[in-house]
């Protein structure tokens, strides 16, 4: 049997290309989304053309109930659930003293809560199968404390998340499950582009991401790791 692999968010974008290049490797596939069904099908669909199974399933993952059961319906669908990774995060831009509760906790409950749900719900699944791999979606500089107060909440959540991987990374590494962040730059679909800023000089495509994926996925003895994909951007 194949091992399957769920990508949150993956209707579109960078999730999308993370689905799909797992998908070419041969690993069934589950196409999240919360909003965009179309574009979730239109997914499905391509990686099925890969010659894998692929499914699509809706959740809204900052809730604790829909994140366990998004885990158990992979798992039902498809028979099992190896791979993880936690593409889902929104970003905002917005001075700190201006920040509304609200916009603090959706920040942290998309890019730290809902992977900690996720992450939870799965690992009882890939320690029966002696086999796993949680990747993590990151932000190139997030292990730099310093000042960002454009976008603070966003960069707990991630510094957050790289603490977390770690921690998990060390707990697991006699199961089989590795743990690992990759952390992407400025890419071709992120919401701000100061290219000018990358010493590299250009924009990260997705496909350069999803290969750090793969990466992570492929390697037995990385864990606990970082991966930036930032063409030298926040060094």
């Amino acid at each position: 049997m194949s091992r399957v692999a769920l990508v949150t968010g993956s209707a579109k974008g960078l999730g999308r290309a993370i689905l799909l290049a797992l998908a070419a490797k041969g690993l069934d596939v589950a196409v999240h989304y919360r909003h965009s069904q179309t574009e979730a099908e239109a997914t499905r669909l391509e990686a099925e053309r890969l010659g894998v199974r692929a499914i699509k399933l809706r959740a809204d993952v900052t809730q604790l109930e829909a994140a366990q059961g998004l885990i158990e319906a992979v798992v039902a669908e498809l028979g099992g659930l190896q791979v993880l990774v936690n593409n889902v995060g929104d970003y905002l831009k917005k001075p700190i003293d201006l920040l509304s509760p609200r916009e603090w906790h959706q920040m942290l409950d998309s890019n730290l809560n809902a992977p900690f749900y996720l992450t939870q719900a799965v690992i009882p699944h890939m320690k029966r199968a002696g086999w796993g791999r949680v990747i993590n979606l990151g932000f190139a500089g997030a292990q730099n404390l310093i000042a960002r107060p454009g976008i603070t909440p966003y960069v707990i959540a991630k510094t957050g998340m790289i603490l977390y991987s770690k921690a998990l990374a060390k707990r697991l590494a006699g199961e089989g499950i590795t743990v690992n962040v990759v952390a992407p730059g400025i890419a071709e679909t992120s919401v701000s582009q100061p290219v000018e800023d990358v010493p590299l000089g250009r924009l990260a495509q997705v496909e350069e991401v999803a290969a750090a994926a793969v990466f992570f996925l492929e390697q037995a003895y990385l864990t606990g790791q970082v991966l930036e994909v930032a063409g030298g951007w926040n060094l």
